[in-house]
Formats: C-alpha cells, sequence, structure tokens
C-alpha cells in the first residue's frame, strides 16, 4: 500500500471554509512516527498528571483517577509539520475543557505548556484548548495508544500542527505569558496553524 494517496476527501472544506487539507500537505492511510530521542518508558502503575501554575486548585491524578473521569470519543484529521496528514482518526480520552474545570484557571492564565515523561514541552495558547475535539487521549481507532504514538497518554489539539499534541503526557502547566517548548526553541513556530503554513518561527 502506498503512503500518501489521492483521496476525494481531500477536496472537501470544513466548516469554517477553509480546505480539508491544509496547503502542503499530502494524505496518508498510514500513521508515521517521528520524535526526538528515544521513547519513555512509563509504567501506569506510578504514572500521575498534574494539572498546575496558574490555577485556583493544582491536580493530580493517578493513571486509575484519570481514567475514572467522564471519558469521550471525537473525530478529527490531523496534520503534522512534516507534510503528512491522516483523516478520520477516532480517539477516546478526557476533553481538556473537563479537567481545567478541576483545576479552575485562573483570569490571568493564558497559555498551556504541555510537559511529557522524558523532558518534551511544548506550548499552546489557551484559547485552542476549549472545545471537545481538544483532549487527553489514551486510545485510538479503538485500541490503546502505543508507546511509539504517545502512550500511555498524548494531548490532542487538532486544529495545530500535530506536534502541538504532545506524546507521553504528565501534565498542563498554565502561565499568563507564552512560552517556547522544545521544538519551538530549535525554531518551530510558536503558534503552528496547518492552514497558514506556521511551521517555523
Amino acid at each position: 500500500m502506498a503512503l500518501f494517496t489521492r483521496d476525494p476527501r481531500t477536496l472537501e472544506a470544513r466548516d469554517d471554509g477553509r480546505p480539508r487539507l491544509p496547503p502542503g500537505q499530502r494524505l496518508t492511510d498510514g500513521w508515521p512516527v517521528l520524535h526526538y530521542g528515544s521513547i519513555p518508558k512509563v509504567d501506569r502503575a506510578t504514572w500521575t498528571f498534574h494539572i498546575f501554575g496558574l490555577v485556583e486548585q493544582e491536580i493530580t491524578l493517578t493513571w486509575d483517577e484519570f481514567m475514572a473521569l467522564p471519558q469521550s470519543n471525537s473525530r478529527s484529521d490531523i496534520h503534522c509539520v512534516t507534510t503528512w496528514s491522516k483523516f478520520d482518526n477516532d480517539w477516546e480520552g478526557v476533553v481538556i475543557d473537563d479537567l481545567l474545570a478541576l483545576a479552575r484557571p485562573k483570569p490571568e492564565a493564558a497559555h498551556a505548556i504541555f510537559h511529557s515523561y522524558g523532558g518534551y514541552t511544548t506550548n499552546v495558547p489557551l484559547a485552542e484548548m476549549h472545545g471537545p475535539e481538544n483532549m487527553l487521549v489514551h486510545s485510538h481507532d479503538g485500541a490503546p495508544l502505543t508507546p511509539e504514538h504517545g502512550g500511555p497518554l498524548r494531548g490532542l489539539v487538532p486544529s495545530l500542527y500535530f506536534w502541538k499534541s504532545a506524546k507521553w503526557v504528565r501534565g498542563i502547566e498554565l502561565v499568563a505569558e507564552d512560552r517556547a517548548g522544545f521544538w519551538e526553541m530549535y525554531g518551530y513556530h510558536m503558534h503552528g496553524d496547518p492552514w497558514t503554513e506556521e511551521r517555523y518561527g
């Protein structure tokens, strides 16, 4: 099977009128594995997730506590800065808005920093994280996320290039001022909108 395909879905328009396939992207039927460094070994028995920073209530969850939260499903397209896109991904996890409601962001909180096992970070405007499509996901297309795809838990912010959907997530820090994450410090765009090709800063 060819990795990149021609597909009539690439001609579809989104609800906002923009094309479904962003400029410069190619549709794939696979899911390429791309990351820097080795895959961290994460034990669910000792896994914890934190929401901290500019919040009224810091939150710490074990894996069992996270899985006991209301679980949601969504379907979205994903777009990698390296020019591949994958349509119609089915996800299961917890909506970020539901988690933030537990922590109660302070009024001055304007940006989120994802923190991952292995030391990776990435920044996302807090405004981009609202809505049911933005999640922390543990399953893809009905199966648990594999470690190479960010399991046990990864972020999902499908409106931005996929490096913003951090793998191996262990926490979200809310801050007032934007702060570059790992790839942003190496020249990637601070925002990362695929439809305006915000690939590099």
